[in-house]
C-alpha cells in the first residue's frame, strides 16, 4: 500500500519535486501525495499539473494543510530557516519527515530538529542528492571496489558564474554563508562519504569578492582530515567569471595507491599506477573510462525510494537525520572556522551541539 505524502513547498526546487522526482514513485505504487502547500498560490499549480493534485487538496495554510489532511509523512521542500518549524508541525501530527538539505540553517537548529525526532520516535530523512548521482556512485563503488589499493587524498572543484543578484535563487543571494550552507553541504558531505571515515579537523577561508552580489560568502576554499588518515580538499565558488565544474558536474579526484580516479562532467576515468614508468604524466580526459552504472532512479528519486523501504522495516536510509548531523556538522565548523581563522575539531564541534540541545 502506498504510504500517504503531503509536500511542503511547490515553488522553486519543489516544482522539481513534483515533475520529476515524485511522478516515478507514485507510478510505482510507493506513495500517494495527498495535499500540497504553499504561500504562494501560482507555485500550488506546480502539485496540480504534475501530480494530478484537485485544487481543493492544494492549500496556502500549513496548518489547515496538516489539520484536514490524514498522511504517513510529508516533504519538505522550503528554505532551510523554516524547516524546524514544518517539522514541529508534522511532529504535532504524529508523521514521519523527508527533507530537503540542510536539516536547518544553523547547527543548534539541526540538533534540535534530530532531538525532536528521536524524542517523538519518528524516522526523518535528508535528501543529499549529489551523493546519490550517478557519477559520484560509480567513483565511489571504483575507490570502495579495493582494486586500487588504499585511498590517500580526495580533490573536489565546483565552481559557477552566479554572481548576479537572483541567479542562484533569490534567496541564496539573501543569507549568510550561503555557499557553504546551500552549495558545500552537498560537497564536503560527498568527500567525506568517499573517504569513507568522519572527519576530525576541517579548516576554511571563505569570502564574498567586491563584484559577487551576495549578503553573505559566496567563496570557499576547505582542508578536511579524517579519521581514518584520508585527506580531503574543496573548492566552491558561486562568483567566478566563467563556471568549469557546476551542479552535477563537479570535479572530484581521488588519489589511491594504485591509481588516480576522476569523474567531470559526468565523465568517470581512471589512470593506473605504471611502475615501468619514471615520469608518469597523464592527461585528464585521456583516461580509461569507467562506464557509469546504470540504474533506473538517481538523487532524490533513488532517496524517495530508500525512505519508503526505511518506513516498510527496511535499514535506515544512509542520510537519516542523525548520520546527517555529520554533513551539517561540517558546514558549520566549516563556517566557524572560517570566523576564528583556526581549525576546528568537528566531532567536538558536533558533541557540543547535541549537548547544548539536551540543557534546554
Amino acid at each position: 500500500m502506498a504510504y500517504r505524502m503531503i509536500q511542503v513547498g511547490t515553488g522553486g526546487f519543489g516544482g522539481a519535486w513534483c515533475q520529476s522526482f515524485l511522478p516515478p514513485n507514485v507510478k510505482e505504487g510507493l506513495i500517494e501525495v495527498v495535499a500540497a502547500v504553499d504561500i504562494n498560490p501560482e507555485s500550488l499549480k506546480n502539485a496540480q499539473a504534475h501530480l494530478g493534485l484537485r485544487p481543493e487538496q492544494c492549500y496556502t495554510d500549513i496548518s489547515r494543510t496538516f489539520d484536514e489532511n490524514k498522511a504517513d509523512f510529508c516533504a519538505i521542500i522550503v528554505p532551510p530557516a523554516h524547516h524546524e518549524s514544518v517539522v514541529d508541525v508534522a511532529l504535532a501530527h504524529d508523521m514521519h519527515i523527508l527533507s530537503e538539505k540542510p536539516i536547518a540553517d544553523t547547527m543548534a537548529a539541526s540538533a534540535r530538529i534530530a532531538a525532536k525526532v528521536r524524542s517523538a520516535g519518528k524516522k526523518m530523512g535528508v535528501t543529499m542528492s549529489h551523493r546519490f548521482d550517478q557519477d559520484k556512485t560509480t567513483l565511489r563503488n571504483e575507490i570502495r571496489s579495493g582494486r586500487h589499493g588504499a585511498l590517500d587524498y580526495l580533490v573536489c572543484r565546483f565552481t559557477c558564474d552566479c554572481r548576479r543578484f537572483g541567479s542562484w535563487g533569490r534567496f541564496r543571494h539573501e543569507i549568510k554563508d550561503a555557499l557553504l550552507i546551500e552549495g558545500a553541504v552537498h560537497h564536503l558531505d560527498i568527500l567525506a562519504d568517499m573517504c569513507g571515515g568522519l572527519c576530525d579537523t576541517i579548516y576554511a577561508q571563505t569570502w564574498n569578492p567586491r563584484w559577487g552580489e551576495f549578503r553573505g560568502d559566496s567563496q570557499a576554499l576547505a582542508t578536511m582530515a579524517m579519521g581514518n588518515g584520508t585527506r580531503a580538499f574543496y573548492e566552491g565558488a558561486k562568483a567566478n567569471a566563467v563556471g568549469f565544474n557546476g551542479w552535477c558536474r563537479e570535479y572530484i579526484r581521488a588519489e589511491c595507491e594504485g591509481a588516480t580516479l576522476i569523474t567531470s562532467k559526468r565523465r568517470v576515468e581512471r589512470f593506473p599506477y605504471d611502475s615501468s614508468k619514471k615520469w608518469n604524466e597523464q592527461t585528464e580526459g585521456q583516461g580509461q573510462e569507467v562506464p557509469l552504472i546504470q540504474q533506473p532512479k538517481w538523487a532524490n528519486t533513488w532517496l524517495i525510494e530508500k525512505f519508503v523501504k526505511w518506513l516498510d522495516g527496511g535499514e535506515p536510509m544512509e542520510t537519516n537525520v542523525e548520520d546527517n548531523l555529520q554533513s551539517v556538522a561540517l558546514v558549520f565548523a566549516g563556517i566557524e572556522s572560517s570566523r576564528t581563522g583556526a581549525p576546528v575539531k568537528v566531532q567536538e564541534f558536533l558533541e557540543t551541539a547535541k549537548r547544548q540541545t539536551c540543557l534546554r
